[in-house]
C-alpha cells in the first residue's frame, strides 16, 4: 500500500478520522484491511480492499467465495456488476430508493454480523480504535499485527504449541 496524499484522514459527519474497509471469511478472520479518508463512500474502497482479498489461483479451489455480504452502503450497480463478473453472489439489501430485490438471501445476510464482531474483536487494540498513527500505511500494519496476534490466540496449535504445556 502506498502512502495517500490525506494519509486516509478526513472530516465525516462522526467527525475527523478514518474509514476501515475488512474482508472477513465466514468463521471471522480478517483477509484484507483497506483504509479511506472518513468523508469518503464506502464504495470508494470497495475495489481496492476486494483485490487484497483474491485468493491465489489453485487447482480445485475457487478463487472468489460464492457470496459477498455488505450492508446498504454498498448497494450499487458498480459493486453489484463487480461480484456478478467474479461470479459472486452479492448478499446486500437494497436501498429505500431502489426497487426490491426478489433474490435477496435473507439467512445468509444474518451472517454478516460477522463482520461487525471481527471489529468488536479488534477494538480492543487501542491502537486500532483511536488511530494514534498519522500515516496511513502504519495504520495498516498495526491491523496486520493486530489480525495475526489473533490468529495465534484463536488457532496455537498451528505453531505446534499447547497452551497447557506453557509456562
Amino acid at each position: 500500500m502506498q502512502e495517500p496524499p490525506d494519509h486516509a484522514l478526513g472530516r465525516s459527519r462522526g467527525g475527523f478520522g478514518t474509514k476501515t474497509h475488512l474482508v472477513c471469511d465466514s468463521n471471522g478472520i480478517v483477509l484484507a484491511v483497506w483504509v479511506t479518508a472518513g468523508q469518503r463512500h464506502e464504495t470508494q474502497g470497495f475495489e481496492q480492499v476486494m483485490g487484497r482479498a483474491q485468493r491465489p489461483r489453485q487447482d480445485g479451489q475457487q478463487r472468489w467465495p460464492e457470496h459477498g455480504a455488505g450492508d446498504k452502503g454498498y448497494s450499487y450497480a458498480r459493486v453489484r456488476g463487480w461480484l456478478k463478473r467474479r461470479h459472486i453472489d452479492p448478499v446486500i439489501p437494497t436501498r429505500d430508493d431502489q426497487a426490491r430485490d426478489e433474490d435477496f438471501n435473507k439467512a445468509t445476510y444474518r451472517r454478516r454480523n460477522i463482520i461487525e464482531r471481527a471489529v468488536g474483536w479488534f477494538k480492543w487494540c487501542r491502537a486500532l480504535a483511536f488511530r494514534f498513527d498519522k500515516l496511513a500505511v502504519n495504520y495498516v500494519a498495526h491491523w496486520i499485527i493486530a489480525n495475526i496476534q489473533f490468529l495465534l490466540r484463536k488457532y496455537p496449535e498451528a505453531l505446534g504449541v499447547h497452551l497447557s504445556e506453557t509456562t
